[in-house]
């Protein structure tokens, strides 16, 4: 089961490699072609999409983790972390939305939504420390 676990993990990982490399790099370019506050064209609506494509292509790869991940625990681990982030970052949103409507603070852009669910999965690897003395990926 072992290699099964680690042989998942390692599909993961370059997965998740390749789609940061798409990320960077569709970032760099949507940077360089299209200045700040420009007017929506379908060349630039294209362009910014690109780093969006690739954020869909993260998390097709932590879905694609859960199908492939044999050990029903380690699944458990990982699904643990995507609840946790989930709820925190649903309730981060919806508390800082309603601070919005009623007072004069900063918006909160969309674009941070995934920023945070992916801290909020940092919180999930925690809680699965402290809850089980082990987060994914790292179980011998």
């Amino acid at each position: 089961m072992a290699a099964t676990r680690s042989s998942a993990y390692r599909r993961y990982f370059r997965r998740h490699i390749g789609f940061t490399v798409i990320y960077l790099a569709a970032i760099a370019l949507a940077s360089w072609q299209v200045p700040d506050d420009a007017r929506p064209s379908l060349g630039t609506v294209l362009i910014a999409l690109l780093p969006g494509l690739a954020v869909v292509g993260w998390i097709w790869s932590m879905g694609r983790l859960l199908v492939e991940l044999d050990d029903e625990y380690m699944r458990m681990l990982e699904v643990r972390k995507f609840i946790i982030a989930t709820g925190s970052t649903l309730a981060v949103v919806n508390v800082w939305g309603i601070i919005e409507l009623y007072t004069a603070v900063p918006r909160l852009p969309v674009f941070f939504v995934f920023p945070l669910w992916c801290l909020g999965l940092g919180i999930g690897g925690i809680a699965n420390r402290l809850s089980f003395g082990h987060d994914t990926g790292r179980c011998r």
